[in-house]
């Protein structure tokens, strides 16, 4: 059975990852990115948010998704993850773009 995406995830290095596109079907906005930002900071001292567009392929497949990273450095991801959990979800229910296949 195929595991669902998650909306937000710990990478192999250590930094939060958001499947943003993916669950919102468009890129996160500097104001969204923002209020990311402000609320992570009310609890920690420094963090860096990076949103970037990713391509995935294969020679069978291809796939661009949107996604946020937070690089933590050597801060617990426990509490930040569920705040990008939060952020992420709240985005998507305020506004969100259909997906259609081409």
């Amino acid at each position: 059975m195929q595991e669902l995406a998650q909306i937000a995830f710990l990478d192999e290095a250590g930094d939060i990852r958001i499947n943003f596109g993916m669950f919102a079907g468009r890129d996160a906005t500097q104001a969204e990115i923002d209020e990311l930002a402000h609320t992570l900071l009310a609890e920690f001292e420094t963090i860096t948010i990076v949103a970037e567009q990713r391509t995935i392929a294969d020679r069978d497949m291809e796939a661009s998704v949107h996604q946020i990273r937070i690089e933590l450095g050597d801060e617990d991801p426990a509490r930040p993850l569920l705040i990008a959990e939060q952020w992420a979800e709240a985005c998507v229910a305020e506004r969100h773009a259909e997906i259609t296949e081409a």
